[in-house]
């Protein structure tokens, strides 16, 4: 048995191999019946946004839970998916432009680049924002290396999926 520590960047068993996304990506999102919404690939954001609308709080079994419904497509409210989850928490997020707003925050399921992870993700009106989804460094620190120079590294989908987000 060696006493040599083991470096932290060198893989072990406990660490899945590393896979590697661009600054943006094609993601799906099983819970939500969505196989397809771009995301934007945010390090400097700490967690994984996403816009919602038409929030309803509710309680179940004793626990507080967020009707929501979310549009995949880019610059379209077109198509609209309805998701319950249980609350996790509410989190004070400081949007890009310096603002604080209080957040709930839900566990769910998005698939990057062919492997599926449930994260944390805050629930914010991203209308007016470029992407409909951020994907922060608390998802991306389970097996993801951001080569910033690239796109769509885990797969697009099909030119007609994408013409649809491009709202043709």
């Amino acid at each position: 048995m060696s006493s040599t520590p083991t470096p932290p960047d060198s893989p072990d068993e406990s660490t899945p191999e590393q896979v590697v996304v661009g600054w943006r990506e094609w993601v799906s999102l099983p819970q939500a019946d969505v196989p397809w919404v771009k995301a934007k690939i945010d390090t400097g954001a700490r967690s994984s946004s996403i816009h919602a609308f038409d929030l309803e709080v509710f309680e179940q079994d004793g626990q507080e839970w967020v009707r929501f419904s979310i549009h995949p497509w880019q610059r379209s409210d077109e198509e609209a998916h309805e998701l319950s989850l249980p609350v996790l928490d509410r989190r004070e997020v400081r949007s890009s432009n310096g603002q604080t707003e209080l957040r709930y925050a839900v566990a769910l399921d998005v698939v990057l680049a062919g492997r599926t992870i449930t994260t944390v993700m805050t629930l914010s009106n991203r209308d007016e924002m470029g992407f409909r989804m951020l994907i922060g460094r608390e998802a991306l620190e389970r097996g993801f290396l951001v080569d910033s120079s690239r796109s769509y590294a885990g797969g697009k989908p099909r030119r007609a999926v994408r013409r649809k987000n491009w709202g043709k």
